[in-house]
């Protein structure tokens, strides 16, 4: 595995600090929040991290039925 040293002001090494979790690496800090791209495919891996209960999916469901079923207005009307 190849290291790189970089630089950081205070500021920004405490900006990230406050972000990691314990036992988490800053390096799988940086990957993790900007190494990749969430896409279409990986909404299944992320709905399932989400643990949503029942009400909540159903609320869900209810607002997107809603916005279908709504004309669409441009801004300023």
């Amino acid at each position: 595995m190849v290291v790189k040293t970089i630089a950081l002001d205070a500021e920004a090494y405490e900006a990230l600090a406050r972000q990691k979790r314990p036992g988490q690496s800053f390096s799988d800090l940086v990957k993790e929040r900007f190494g990749h791209r969430s896409t279409v495919a990986d909404f299944p891996r992320i709905a399932a991290d989400l643990d949503l209960s029942e009400a909540t999916l159903d609320a869900i469901e209810e607002q997107i039925r809603a916005r279908g079923e709504s004309p669409a207005h441009s801004a300023g009307e």
